[in-house]
């Protein structure tokens, strides 16, 4: 059970997490429990939760994409067999059935590819279907929600007569039909349907020389509709008939409700089943929305957040293509507090819900939007305190109500805790609140919580600066404009910039002056060398950033050039290498093309022979003994030019054929010419040149003199216009 009280959900406004949750979801069961998820503390059911989660997500980016799970909610024919002697709709059956398919499809899927998916195919797997609910199910109603002929024997003959009636019913009304319709008594359209009845539609005046009975009129009262009399028999038989069948309907349905109605529960759990995984696939879909990840969870007490951002104000920024600025900050047993000063409107409060939020969304089984590298902890305990609190109905001050939530906190606070709070200490005398925050402070150190707080008192930003395990942190300010840049800085104090915020909004500058007078001489001075101290750090920031970017730049840019010059001198060696071997090659066959030629001449074998043999001991003279290994590698290594030479010139190749395939296509992009008789012409892949003698259709009967020829005008282009 978690021990994360609802009003710290209320102050990180959890709650309006889950209700774009809730919009995620496909069913509206999914939607409900979505909005009632809360954050748990069992590290094993919070790991299952965010694995589940996890692995939904990558399906989402897979081609294995998990099936739909959507389904029509049964809580309703549950609560229907929870009831003796009643019975389910034809509706809910199929509801029923649809339940079941759809889980079955998943646990066939899952167990497909449960090496991608092992968490969720663990959850498929514990689901266990019982085959006779769809097999019952099918057996009596069909595809379209019809309770099929052969439900029961006398279903079959019932229905069987039905149409054995409907049959006589069409044959009389059709004789009758045939009898009026020479005779003028019939409006012009003869027949109608009326109270699903097929009826003569007689003109008023001649109602009493039809047979049959009147079962209305038209609303101008001048079509009477008359059942004809040979009909009306046969009418009546099949009212006895229908209601004989809606009566063995009922009597199906209930049978079929009663072998149903043990199956309840697992009817239950399989709904719940559902439900769970539109959760999940909500969970997923929200993560893609805010770029969350799972981060890795630790059992060593460390919660770093890198590059982390707040989601509702990530998604609010993203609808208004507004930047959204990360916050980076990291709690461990060597710096368990950090406490944040500075001016207002620079980024505090935001960072403090930031770290808040993603804590209770990761622990209620949310991914989170975080760097990847980011290492994260558990908590079994988060308290906050965020906003003005002030409670009307208890008639408390913002003050009392402040002190009646560290009395809270106080007593809960322990090694396994994480407070938030913000503006600690405000709502009181400056002096005495700051000594009672002071105070406070140091119960929580002692007690190993970990935590973060916004403040302006300066006691307390010493107190961070004395004792070990809690360190100073400011939002960074620009210098020069004193607007915020939204960057939490750690191991340094903020100041709170109260004399120079007054002095850019226009507050003049004498009134100023006249305020620094009434204070403490020590204490503007303390908060002047904190403002000095930030906005060198601000500069100092900026400057190290720009030279750190620059410094990367020259890295990369000399790892390119070495790694390009490396490619160049390999290259060049093996070309050289080839074209020695090349050359030497040459030389070896002018030899033997010499020898042959001598040969040629005076045809003697011996001396060719010799010769050759000759020629054969000088290159192995020159050539070292070189072992298979050797002989190998040099193979390979030839091999590899000859590769590299082939590429090459397989590149100036495409390039070529690159060219000349733009130069077709310009060329036929060019506006054709017009054709005329006694045009100069010729084709475009070919040289003669002939007049056009005659034009048809698209086409052209050319002249070359010696003979003619029919051709497309798109295959000729012109050399001389007929003057």
């Amino acid at each position: 059970m978690a021990s994360i009280h609802n009003k710290t959900l209320q102050d990180l406004e959890f709650t309006t997490v889950l209700h774009q949750l809730a919009a995620r979801c496909n069913t509206e069961l999914g939607k409900e429990k979505a909005i009632e998820l809360k954050p748990l503390v069992d590290e094993e059911v919070i790991r299952f939760n965010l694995g589940l989660t996890s692995e939904y997500l990558g399906s989402l980016i897979s081609e294995n994409r998990i099936p739909n799970h959507g389904f029509d909610r049964i809580e309703t024919e549950l609560g229907i067999l929870r009831i003796e002697n009643t019975t389910l709709e034809i509706g809910a059956f199929r509801k029923i059935a649809s339940i079941y398919t759809t889980i079955a499809t998943h646990k066939k899927f899952f167990k497909k590819f449960k090496e991608y998916y092992p968490l969720l195919n663990s959850v498929a797997e514990a689901v266990v279907l019982n085959s006779e609910i769809p097999e019952e199910i099918n057996a009596v109603i069909d595809r379209f929600g019809e309770v099929k002929d052969r439900a029961s024997d006398q279903l079959f003959t019932i229905r069987r007569n039905i149409n054995q009636v409907k049959g006589k019913i069409s044959q009389s009304f059709s004789s009758a039909l045939n009898i009026y319709q020479g005779s003028d008594y019939l409006d012009d359209i003869r027949e109608s349907v009326y109270e699903n009845r097929r009826v003569l539609a007689v003109k008023a005046m001649y109602r009493r020389k039809v047979k049959g009975s009147v079962l209305g009129n038209s609303k101008t009262g001048s079509i009477v509709y008359i059942e004809p009399e040979a009909t009306l028999k046969y009418s009546r038989e099949l009212n006895n008939l229908e209601f004989d069948e809606k009566e063995e309907i009922q009597r199906i349905l209930k049978h079929l409700t009663n072998i149903i109605r043990p199956f309840a529960p697992e009817l239950g759990l399989y709904q719940e089943y559902l439900a769970e995984i539109d959760i999940t696939a909500a969970k997923a879909k929200y993560a893609t929305d805010t770029n969350s990840i799972l981060p890795k969870i630790n059992n060593n007490k460390r919660l770093f957040l890198r590059d982390a951002y707040h989601p509702l104000l990530f998604l609010n920024n993203k609808l208004k293509n507004e930047k959204t600025y990360p916050q980076t900050i990291e709690l461990h047993s060597e710096n368990r507090i950090i406490v944040i000063s500075g001016p207002n409107a620079g980024g505090k409060s935001i960072t403090l819900k930031t770290i808040g939020l993603l804590q209770v969304m990761l622990q209620a089984g949310l991914l989170i939007p975080v760097h990847e590298r980011s290492d994260v902890c558990l908590f079994d305990v988060i308290l906050t305190d965020i906003g003005d609190n002030q409670s009307i109905e208890n008639h408390l001050s913002t003050y009392s109500y402040r002190l009646k939530n560290m009395n809270m906190f106080l007593k809960k606070s322990n090694a396994r805790t994480l407070f938030l709070i913000d503006e600690f200490g405000t709502g009181s005398d400056p002096e005495l609140g700051g000594a009672l925050a002071e105070t406070f402070l140091e119960v929580f150190y002692e007690r190993g919580a970990y935590g973060v707080i916004t403040t302006h008192y300066a006691n307390l930003k010493l107190l961070a600066n004395e004792l070990p395990h809690i360190s100073n942190a400011n939002m960074l300010f620009d210098g020069k404009t004193l607007e915020p840049t939204f960057q939490l800085v750690l191991g340094e104090a903020g100041s709170s910039f109260t004399f120079e915020v007054a002095q850019k909004n226009g507050i003049p500058y004498s009134l100023i002056n006249k305020s620094k007078k009434k204070i403490e001489r020590g204490k503007v001075r303390f908060d002047a060398t904190i403002a000095k101290m930030q906005k060198e750090r601000s500069r100092m920031a900026k400057t190290g950033s720009r030279l750190q970017e620059e410094e990367s730049k020259a890295r990369d840019e000399a790892a390119r050039l070495e790694k390009l010059n490396a490619k160049i001198k390999s290259k060049l060696e093996n070309y050289q290498e080839l074209y020695d071997h090349d050359q030497r090659m040459i030389q070896l066959g002018n030899k033997v093309n010499k020898a042959a030629d001598k040969y040629f001449h005076d045809k003697k074998k011996r001396i060719l022979v010799s010769e050759l043999i000759r020629i054969v001991e000088t290159e192995n003279s020159k050539r070292k003994k070189k072992t298979a290994n050797q002989a190998k590698v040099e193979r390979t290594k030839k091999a590899q030019v000859a590769q590299e030479v082939q590429k090459e010139v397989k590149v100036i190749r495409e390039k070529k054929k690159a060219a000349k395939k733009k130069a077709i296509i310009k060329e036929k992009n060019k506006p054709r010419p017009v054709f005329k008789i006694g045009d100069r012409v010729r084709m475009t892949d070919g040289k003669a040149v002939g007049n056009i003698d005659k034009l048809e259709k698209g086409k052209a009967v050319v002249n070359y003199g010696i003979f003619t020829t029919n051709v497309s005008v798109d295959q000729l282009e012109l050399v001389e216009r007929n003057k």
